[in-house]
């Protein structure tokens, strides 16, 4: 072959060679297939080995858990559910928590600013009204010879006048119209300068019938001080009336005046219709003033508003400030914040003057029973009553015996601390006019 190999052309040498390379890679290959058949053959018996036993501890689990599979599968589902949703419901309670905080930061804020917006300067007057005199021959003049003038004073408007060393006159009373009539009486008198008894009782009577004109002014002034034009002349003389009402000690027209200016900017803060808000501030106690009818005073005041066509708005304001139906409306809610807010302040309203002016009203109530009984006033707190009777009907020799009944029954009847001093009196006038020259 060697002799043949050195005949052969060298091509023909290096075919053979790479010829005999293949047939020997072939070989090589052929024994790696066989060792991966092998190895293949042996993973599958492996993995058959290994899905036996996996069905027998399988087996032996669903056994000792009593669960199948699926049973099994689905209960570690519900876990990691349960598990993921306890983790979204924490995150969405801190996410709520942290709204909340901010939010009420927020609420805080803008109440704090209403409220400093709505403080007023209106001082309420609670049982004693001032009035200033020109000089000391003013006051020798009201007091009158003996003191006629300042008891006839006294006597007509049930308030009492108390005096110090300065030119002022101190006008005392549980009862603020008459207070305010005997200061606008005692006005009248300084600048008219004529005080007798004749012409105070002319002056007092004529105030009197001039208290619709009084109550018009103050309940036109609280409406401009709200910003509350072109309401019917008889709904602006019943809102005249808060000045002279008091609920816990707050006057009404100091309290309603605050809280309609709260509401105002609680309005402006959170976009609601501010004009409503005005409106049902203004209105929110109105059931208060009406004393001839029997309700609560939110019912009273519903029924005021209809009679009066206001907005449905403003009637739902008033029907719910004080939460006995549910909110109906944002201006409803904002009304019942504004009124909260004003009167639970601190120094807006105390119990004491309350019971005060129940204690007054009900030993007044008690003497009117009597039917000879004209007018009758407390003063000092209830320790002193003045009894005006009808001359008619009680002679001179029974006012004795009738002031002694109505002590008796005060001391049956009244609530009181100490004692009561009950003074009758029995009075009679006669006038007559000249004939003109």
């Amino acid at each position: 072959m060697g002799i043949l190999d050195d005949l052969l052309p060298k091509d023909a040498k290096e075919l053979a060679a790479k010829i005999a390379e293949l047939e020997r890679k072939e070989g090589a290959l052929e024994e790696n297939e066989k060792r991966l058949r092998a190895h293949e053959d042996e993973l599958r018996a492996k993995e058959a080995e290994v899905e036996e036993v996996k069905k027998k501890e399988v087996g032996k689990l669903e056994k000792i858990a009593k669960l199948t599979f699926e049973e099994a599968k689905k209960l570690l589902l519900e876990a990691t559910e349960k598990k993921l949703a306890d983790q979204i419901s924490r995150k969405i309670r801190e996410a709520e928590e942290e709204i909340k905080t901010h939010t009420e930061d927020k609420a805080r804020e803008i109440l704090l600013d209403s409220i400093q917006h709505g403080v007023t300067d209106v001082v309420a007057e609670y049982t004693v009204s001032t009035v200033h005199l020109p000089d000391e021959d003013m006051k020798g003049r009201i007091i009158g010879r003996e003191g006629r003038n300042i008891r006839t004073f006294e006597r007509a408007t049930g308030v009492e006048i108390e005096l110090d060393e300065t030119n002022d006159i101190h006008l005392s009373s549980f009862d603020p119209i008459r207070r305010e009539i005997a200061r606008r009486s005692l006005e009248k008198l300084i600048h008219d300068r004529r005080i007798q008894p004749a012409r105070i009782g002319e002056i007092i009577e004529q105030t009197k019938l001039e208290l619709d004109k009084i109550l018009y002014e103050e309940g036109e002034k609280l409406c401009h001080a709200v910003g509350v034009y072109r309401l019917q002349p008889d709904l602006i003389k019943l809102l005249g009336r808060y000045k002279f009402r008091f609920s816990y000690g707050q006057n009404m027209i100091v309290h309603t005046l605050e809280e309609t200016k709260i509401g105002i900017q609680l309005a402006y803060e959170l976009k609601a219709n501010v004009n409503i808000v005005r409106l049902g501030c203004l209105m929110h106690d109105i059931g208060k003033i009406i004393t001839e009818e029997e309700g609560t005073h939110v019912q009273l005041g519903v029924g005021l508003a209809k009679k009066y066509q206001l907005p449905p708005e403003v009637i739902a304001c008033i029907a719910e400030h004080h939460e006995d139906v549910p909110f109906s409306t944002v201006e409803s809610r904002i009304t019942w914040i504004a009124d909260a807010a004003s009167g639970s302040r601190p120094g807006a309203r105390y119990e004491p003057h309350e019971e005060y002016v129940k204690r007054m009203e009900d030993i007044e109530k008690i003497v009117r029973g009597f039917t000879e009984v004209q007018e009758t006033f407390a003063y000092q707190a209830g320790r002193y009553v003045m009894v005006m009777v009808k001359p008619e009907l009680v002679p001179d020799d029974q006012l004795t015996v009738l002031t002694h009944k109505i002590a008796t029954k005060l001391e049956e009847e009244a609530s009181y601390a100490g004692q009561i001093k009950v003074t009758c009196i029995r009075e009679t006038q006669a006038s007559d006019l000249t004939k003109a020259k």
